[in-house]
């Protein structure tokens, strides 16, 4: 069981930048939101301050796995000593 916490500041500095996360550490924080929010135990403007983090955090892990598909298709690609032979 994982043992990281989020949001362990206040207001603003409640959590870290998105652009400062790794993939694992954005998809574990956007399960642990969804499962708040599932829970339906926190007002409306709480709610979406965890709705539009998450959003946030999905965007981040959309870019990331686009840019490890972009990769695994370029790896794929034949080079030019593939043509030669």
């Amino acid at each position: 069981m994982s043992t990281t916490t989020f949001g362990q500041g206040t207001g603003e500095n409640a959590f870290e930048p998105v652009a400062d996360l790794s993939y694992e550490q954005a998809r574990d924080e956007l399960v642990e939101i969804v499962r708040i929010l599932e829970l339906g135990q926190m007002g409306l403007d709480e709610s979406l301050k965890y709705w539009e983090r998450g959003e946030a955090l999905a965007k981040r892990c959309e870019e990331y796995l686009a840019g490890a598909a972009n990769r695994v298709e370029a790896a794929l690609q034949p080079t030019d000593t593939d043509s030669t032979e």
